[in-house]
């Protein structure tokens, strides 16, 4: 090939076509583009943190300001950089150390393309005050905000950790026990924020840390989370989070509320039994279609070692409306924990009762009480309205027969109506008057019951019912 041969013309097309630099400036300003049209929108779409091995070629720092030091990379305010973490789709964390401190520390740099759109700007300050705000040790911290030029940076403490997502990614489905433990954890967390009245709206395994050795889960990028009575939580048409553990409200851009968040740990939960999310599609569109309309494959059909009630737990969380879902992160984190040391001492401790009723209001036996009780109920509705025609139409040609007709006696309806009949007394005159003036009829000195007492049947009919539901819910 001539250009392989020619260095003039290999110089005079890099010259028509832009030198490296040009190049890196009309990128940044095609993805800042990019970014300002998607808004706080679909834009939030944003990939997980990646490793520096899976960085593009092109992934540079020059951001950061020479350093004296041999073993740093460069230098960002009064932070030595010693190396990169990881990037995602709107920020770099580095690794640091503060001299004056002593300290090692996690940075967290907004994008330098992202830096010039006040739309990015403002959700980086809005993670910034939003983690500020909670307290809790299922939460990373946030021990500084600051800038250089026109770049801002968060300063969080340096843990030797992982996210969640490379875990999954590395093994895949998890043990119960660690199912339990981090979801209990994540809960606790999202309860803690849920408290200070904001919604995290971006709960999915690459925003939960493990800290290894201890275990610990720490939630983090608070990036999307709003305040519940933020009037841009109320707005329609805007779809922010990630699709693939968004809730179906969240998904379709209606309000959110911390029930949101509860879906989202659903999700997270269902990823970390099966090892693959609830919803999956080719495309972004399929999966909010999939999380609005769509009801996920069993978790036991993916993972048949995933007890029933986990399921049933997982469940709840993924109703498609919020009404049916737990309520609170308190009232999953306090369930995930009793859960939890029925695992680890199933002889001493028993399973909790809420998770037995899941089991049995979600287990296939629940349509089979359903029909019992309806058909039941209409079996009752029958009998009633029989019973109630018959008292209306009067005595029966066997009853008249036996006590004569309305000439010969008279029928007090609201005795038989009680179930009860009266002792008949012959009138006097056989006119049917008595020599009181009264009509001849019936005493109430003495009485019988009814062959078929409405009272009794139904009575009967309710413990016959009753019974058969206890029997059936004892079933396996």
């Amino acid at each position: 090939m001539h250009l392989n041969g020619c260095k003039t013309c290999r110089s005079r097309l890099e010259h028509l076509a832009a030198d490296d630099a040009a190049w890196h400036q009309i990128s940044a300003v095609l993805r800042l583009e990019h970014a300002n049209s998607l808004s706080d929108s679909a834009g939030e779409f944003v990939k997980p943190l990646q490793p520096p091995e899976q960085f593009p070629a092109d992934f540079a720092v020059d951001f950061l300001s020479p350093s004296d030091q041999v073993d740093s990379i460069g230098r960002l305010a009064d932070i030595e950089i010693k190396s990169v973490i990881g990037h995602g789709g709107n920020g770099i964390v580095l690794k640091g150390f503060q001299p004056e401190l002593n300290r090692l520390v996690a940075v967290k740099v907004m994008a330098p393309h992202l830096a010039a759109s006040a739309a990015a700007r403002q959700r980086f300050a809005r993670e910034a005050q939003a983690t500020a705000a909670i307290v809790h040790p299922a939460v990373m911290p946030i021990l500084s905000v600051n800038s250089t030029g026109q770049l801002p940076f968060l300063i969080m403490p340096c843990v030797d950790c992982e996210s969640l997502q490379q875990r999954i990614d590395r093994v895949g489905g998890l043990s119960v026990v660690d199912v339990l433990r981090i979801g209990l954890q994540v809960a606790r967390g999202l309860q803690a924020a849920h408290a200070q009245g904001l919604v995290h709206r971006d709960v999915k395994p690459a925003n939960i840390l493990l800290e290894r050795g201890v275990e610990r889960v720490m939630l983090t990028d608070f990036g999307l989370a709003r305040a519940v009575d933020d009037a841009s939580l109320t707005r329609t048409g805007l779809i922010a989070g990630t699709p693939q553990y968004m809730s179906p409200e969240q998904a379709r851009g209606d309000a959110v509320d911390p029930r949101s968040d509860l879906f989202s740990l659903g999700s997270v939960l269902y990823v970390m039994a099966t090892g693959r999310p609830p919803f999956r599609a080719e495309t972004s569109y399929g999966i909010l279609r999939r999380v609005t309309d769509e009801t996920p494959r069993a978790v036991r059909e993916l993972n048949p070692e995933v007890p029933e009630w986990l399921c049933a737990i997982i469940l709840r969380l993924l109703e498609k409306s919020a009404a049916d879902r737990f309520q609170t992160a308190e009232a999953v984190a306090e369930l995930l924990e009793d859960c939890l040391a029925h695992v680890q001492q199933p002889a001493a401790i028993p399973l909790p009762i809420t998770a037995r009723s899941l089991v049995k209001s979600s287990g296939p036996l629940s349509r089979w009480r359903l029909w019992l009780a309806t058909i039941g109920g209409g079996l009752l509705l029958v009998l009633i309205a029989y019973q109630t025609a018959t008292l209306v139409e009067g005595p029966s040609n066997d009853f008249q027969a036996e006590y004569g007709t309305d000439s010969q006696t008279a029928v007090d309806r609201n005795s038989l109506a009680s179930g009860k009949l009266l002792t008949p007394i012959p009138s006097s005159s056989g006119s049917g008057v008595s020599a009181t003036g009264q009509s001849a009829g019936f005493s109430a000195g003495s009485s019988h019951d009814l062959p078929d007492d409405p009272s009794f049947d139904i009575e009967q009919l309710h413990e016959e019912i009753d019974q058969l539901l206890e029997d059936t819910s004892e079933l396996p």
